[in-house]
């Protein structure tokens, strides 16, 4: 099996274990002299995950000077946007736990799509170290689910040449949630990371997580648990 699926009771135990597994983890590979580098994703769980993040935080030491935040996806808009996922991200993590700006390598979603792509390939290539020469590896990539088993920006109507793509970021024209065109993290991209945890909660959801894990799924999340050795689901969603 190339996945390991975590059931919890309720969205807050959810969250503060993951929560929790992650600060663990960070505290170990922070003693490393190497950044290290971590995508976040929007949702509603994920806000409840920063949370947690935080409260946990600042009860013990930790060292953040060499961890990199980047975005799974964005939406194309300004960074003071409600919709914006660098925003959410921002209010309730980076600032609280005093992230330095030299760490936070947001995706400009207010500036030319096309653009903003290439320069984030750019950053992201220039502070972490490649896997087999060819992409850079994120120490930890954070997904939410949709109730159509999307992840970052990657929906079921995705065009083929997008899933293919080699580059780290690309530009979905055609999202079935507003605003059509965001900024998302590649397949290749969630397939190289060194872990890839999914935070699968909410109403609605159960039908596309089965059909996710099932061995013939074709839902984004069950292209990503396809194309990787092992990925992490934490999941409070009943009958799964």
């Amino acid at each position: 099996m190339n996945h390991e699926l975590i059931h919890f009771s309720s969205p807050q135990i959810l969250a503060r274990a993951a929560a929790q597994h992650w600060l663990d983890e960070l505290a170990l590979l922070s003693q490393q002299d190497r950044p290290l580098g971590v995508a976040l994703s929007g949702g509603r769980i994920t806000q409840t995950f920063f949370n947690e993040v935080v409260d946990i935080a600042h009860k013990r030491p930790l060292n953040w000077g060499n961890c990199h935040f980047f975005w799974a996806d964005e939406r194309c808009v300004p960074p003071e946007d409600a919709e914006s996922n660098f925003k959410l991200a921002n209010e309730l993590l980076l600032k609280p736990l005093q992230i330095q700006s030299r760490c936070v390598h947001r995706l400009r979603g207010e500036a030319n799509p096309a653009e903003t792509v290439a320069a984030a390939c750019a950053e992201l290539a220039s502070i972490l170290p490649t896997v087999g020469g060819a992409m850079s590896q994120l120490d930890w990539v954070f997904l939410g689910m949709g109730e159509d088993g999307h992840v970052a920006s990657l929906f079921p109507n995705t065009p083929m040449d997008l899933w293919q793509s080699p580059d780290a970021f690309i530009v979905v024209t055609d999202s079935p949630k507003p605003p059509p065109i965001r900024l998302s993290l590649s397949l290749a991209a969630i397939a190289a990371a060194r872990q890839v945890w999914v935070l699968a909660s909410g109403t609605g959801k159960t039908p596309a997580l089965k059909a996710s894990l099932s061995p013939n799924g074709n839902t984004p999340l069950a292209r990503v648990i396809k194309v990787r050795s092992a990925s992490r689901i934490y999941t409070d969603l009943p009958g799964v």
